[in-house]
């Protein structure tokens, strides 16, 4: 587990397995995905938390304010996912900060490309950072998404 600190927001990123991350994760990904965007918890909780890396964004005060996942799905891809930030903090680049966490550690981990399913109303944030869509939109879980990818390489990110 890392962790890395904002003074200038007093925020802090932690990287860590589910053991440590999943209390933080899980309020996030309630308020988000379940409570606002009616997403049914059968469908948010999965096999794969167990064995993906989590990122959570806390506050100054310890509550959690965002959190990602990075999975890899072969020796070469990894994929991003359960992106989420909290209504009232969004619009802060909480989000840019843990899409970057993730490269981050996709790129440490000898990854060479990054895909997600975006929700097509955060496209344009994904596509901001360099994210492709690739193939036609579907539907999941009720709400309409689209794959994207980044190749790592073509990247420059600083830690």
């Amino acid at each position: 587990m890392h962790l890395t600190v904002d003074v200038l927001t007093m925020t802090y990123l932690e990287i860590g397995d589910w053991s440590h991350m999943q209390a933080a994760a899980q309020k996030v990904r309630n308020a988000v995905f379940i409570q606002e965007q009616g997403i049914s918890p059968e469908d948010e909780w999965d096999a794969d938390d167990a064995t993906a890396l989590h990122a959570v964004l806390f506050d100054a005060e310890g509550e959690p304010l965002g959190n990602a996942r990075l999975l890899p799905t072969s020796a070469n891809v990894a994929k991003v996912g359960r992106m989420a930030v909290l209504k009232e903090a969004r619009g802060q680049g909480y989000g840019a900060r843990l899409l970057k966490a993730m490269l981050l550690e996709a790129r440490r981990c000898g990854h060479q490309e990054v895909r997600l399913s975006a929700q097509r109303t955060a496209e344009q944030f994904y596509a901001l950072h360099g994210f492709t869509a690739i193939g036609e939109p579907f539907v999941e879980v009720g709400i309409a998404h689209v794959e994207m990818r980044l190749m790592l390489k073509s990247l420059d990110i600083v830690a």
